[in-house]
């Protein structure tokens, strides 16, 4: 039973591998629409099923027992081939499906209810059915469900593969690098708690100096990710500009093109003078920021501002100049974002840190803060600077 030609295959296929949600694990999001699908039609089984080269692979299935079958002879495959829902209510009575595979050998099917799934281009490209060993009729009503479950599912299906990509593309903005800088560790590091992160950093040398960032956008998912690439963006735009212009100048789009949406960035923008040691952060509403002393001791770079976005012009310019500092040999400075604060020691994260820098290193520090952003206490992005003057 093969299918017939109101599509063109290789386009179908091109469409399908697009999406890159072939063989990708279980979606809970999708798992919720079979669930749903299986009590509202009283069947023992539902697959959301995409039809690959020779093969249907099931992003999710209740009731079939394993994840892909052949795609010749498939009852999905004809539905894709139509390209409209097809309903079976007693296969064994059909000429078409009589002696499908499928009917006469396992799982022994005899109803079958199946609305094809599209790519974003329109493409053909599965199927959400439902199926039992027994016969069953649909009703009008019925029908209008299995589409409206079958658009959720699609809408879903379209939504992970905009999600993956939009990871790949944050990720590949993630300093893959870090400058080098003689008498200096330079390094840092960041862990996604979901598919995309609301937090970044980033490392740059700007005539002669090390720039340092670290901004958190309020929230999760896309919204903050777009939000925290637009800082970044902008912060790399105009790399010549000095500290406290840079923030103005987000400070001001965040105003005039997010005012309305509440949404604020908290964040770190540094510099260190190599030769001397200097420092400058402006702190925009974070606190997160430290210089951990050669001898043990903690300096807290505590903000005195309030985060980007968030009330431009209610507080006097100066309150964004930078704070002034200086790191003497054997001196770190420390930025963090708040997500490192549920996987510390919470009787004493700074003796947790200090004791990591001391054993590890820098870069061993920020091995193990990634590391611990997998533990059952991480609920949230963990992003990690770390500069410590060796001499």
């Amino acid at each position: 039973m093969g299918g017939t030609d109101v599509f063109d295959e290789r386009q179908r296929q091109a469409a399908l591998d697009a999406l890159g949600i072939l063989d990708t694990p279980r979606d809970e999001r999708v798992d919720r629409v079979a669930r749903l699908a299986k009590e509202m039609f009283g069947v023992p089984m539902v697959a959301v099923s995409l039809i690959d080269r020779d093969r249907q692979w099931r992003k999710t299935q209740i009731g079939l027992g394993v994840d892909e079958a052949p795609r010749q002879d498939s009852f999905c495959d004809y539905t894709v081939s139509q390209d409209r829902p097809v309903v079976v209510e007693d296969a064994a009575l059909t000429d078409l499906f009589g002696d499908n595979p499928f009917v006469v050998g396992d799982p022994h099917l005899r109803f079958y209810a199946g609305h094809p799934l599209h790519a974003p281009g329109g493409e053909p490209i599965g199927t959400l059915c439902v199926l039992d060993t027994e016969p069953h009729t649909l009703d009008d009503a019925q029908l209008d469900l299995l589409r409206d479950l079958a658009m959720w599912v699609q809408s879903e299906l379209a939504s992970e593969a905009e999600l993956d990509h939009a990871a790949v593309i944050q990720s590949a903005l993630r300093p893959h690098s870090h400058p080098t800088l003689r008498g200096y560790t330079v390094a840092g590091g960041s862990v996604s708690r979901g598919t995309l992160a609301g937090d970044f950093y980033d490392l740059g040398i700007v005539d002669g100096a090390l720039r340092i960032t670290l901004a958190d956008a309020m929230g999760k998912g896309t919204g903050p990710a777009l939000v925290a690439a637009s800082v970044r963006a902008s912060l790399r735009t105009a790399p010549e500009r000095g500290l406290a212009e840079s923030i103005a100048e987000i400070d001001r789009l965040l105003e005039e093109d997010l005012g309305d949406t509440a949404m604020f960035v908290t964040a770190v923008h540094a510099e260190v003078t190599p030769e001397t040691g200097d420092l400058q952060v402006i702190d925009a509403g974070h606190s997160l920021a430290f210089i951990l002393r050669a001898d043990g001791s903690w300096e807290h770079l505590r903000s005195t501002s309030l985060p980007l976005g968030m009330g431009m012009g209610l507080q006097p310019a100066e309150v964004r100049e930078p704070r002034l500092s200086r790191l003497e040999p054997g001196d770190a400075f420390v930025c963090c974002s708040d997500g490192l604060l549920d996987v510390l020691d919470p009787d004493d994260p700074y003796a947790h840190v200090y004791r990591v820098l001391s054993e590890l290193g820098p870069d061993g520090a920020i091995r193990e803060a990634m590391g611990l952003a997998t533990a059952d206490t991480a609920t949230d992005d963990i992003t990690v600077v770390v500069v410590r003057r060796d001499a």
